[in-house]
């Protein structure tokens, strides 16, 4: 289990990047070790901080293996980062994944927080036929992540797993409550360790 890509990218101006007309979705592979800092990664930016500007989702993550199926589907090539990532990993089930897991990356301490949900900018930015759907059908979200301890880290860094909750929900049955499984959404509330913005999305979900 390692990283086997790290990318930043900055805003810029695209008139297909929803109401804000600005995206950082391009992320590129960067060489050397990154500074990882409290809302993410030196040199990386998120232009729409309302949806994506919280510290749970400090750290985007997704694997190579689900990239190679992507491609088979989509009957094109996918380069490390395309998925705007910052960390491209191999050999790491980030679906099966908990909330509340802990990875060590480098000398840095991440948390999983929560799936991907897809956006119209992510869409625009693919340019695949009903690509939201597809991707929500999928099931092969990655893994957003929060800074519990920064550091550093850089390609090649293995993911070491330290901890792993018993009583938490897997990124997969995340992304199910999220789309309404009720019965899960009350697994993640009950989950002491859930990141807060499931208690907004609990009240959609649950009609509370």
């Amino acid at each position: 289990m390692r990283v086997i890509s790290v990318n930043v990218g900055t805003s810029v101006d695209a008139e297909w990047a929803g109401k804000m007309k600005r995206t950082a979705i391009d992320k590129r592979a960067v060489s050397g070790r990154v500074e990882v800092r409290p809302n993410g990664l030196a040199g990386d930016e998120r232009a729409d901080q309302a949806a994506h500007g919280r510290p749970s989702q400090a750290v985007y993550s997704y694997a190579r293996e689900d990239y190679d199926w992507w491609a088979g589907e989509l009957g094109r090539e996918l380069r490390d980062g395309q998925f705007g990532e910052n960390l491209t990993t191999r050999g790491v089930d980030l679906a099966g994944a908990k909330l509340g897991e802990r990875w060590r990356v480098g000398s840095a301490l991440l948390e999983v927080s929560s799936p991907r949900v897809p956006c119209v900018v992510f869409r625009n930015w693919l340019d695949e036929p009903g690509w939201v759907k597809r991707f929500t059908a999928a099931e092969r979200t990655g893994a957003y992540l929060s800074v519990v301890e920064t550091g550093e880290l850089g390609v090649g860094d293995e993911v070491e797993l330290v901890h792993r909750p018993d009583d938490s929900v897997t990124v997969a049955e995340s992304f199910r409550a999220y789309h309404g499984d009720v019965e899960l959404m009350r697994r993640i509330l009950a989950f002491e360790g859930h990141a807060p913005v499931w208690d907004a999305v609990a009240k959609r979900v649950l009609g509370v």
